[in-house]
């Protein structure tokens, strides 16, 4: 069973949230926390939408195909100035973040 330590309470838009973290994780989970709450501003801000789950899934959607696309992208198993095109990556995203709209809007008449 954890101790009282093995606990963090952080906040995301506004809701508080205690999760599991052992003191050796401590400060990476902090800076994991400003990351996520920043996109999640970010999408609030863009989509205009107060819904914390659909928030949620946008920035987690986001970050996996970032994450999945870097991971993927055969240009990062070259040398170094092969470079990355941040460009196409923010227009993928922006096309996602259309679709990803497009199918929630008509499930959540309270994004409108």
């Amino acid at each position: 069973m954890p101790g009282k330590n093995d606990f963090l309470d952080i906040t995301l838009l506004g809701k508080e949230y205690r999760v599991a973290c052992p003191p050796e994780d401590r400060e990476a989970l902090l800076r994991t926390v400003a990351f996520l709450e920043g996109r999640m501003q970010d999408i609030a801000e863009k989509t205009r939408s107060g819904v914390t789950e659909r928030i949620a899934v946008m920035a987690a959607l986001n970050i996996a195909h970032e994450f999945l696309s870097l991971r993927d992208d055969p240009a990062l198993t070259q040398p170094r100035d092969a470079g990355l095109d941040f460009a196409a990556v923010q227009r993928r995203i922006a096309s996602m973040e259309a679709q990803i709209d497009a199918v929630m809007e008509p499930q959540d008449p309270s994004i409108r």
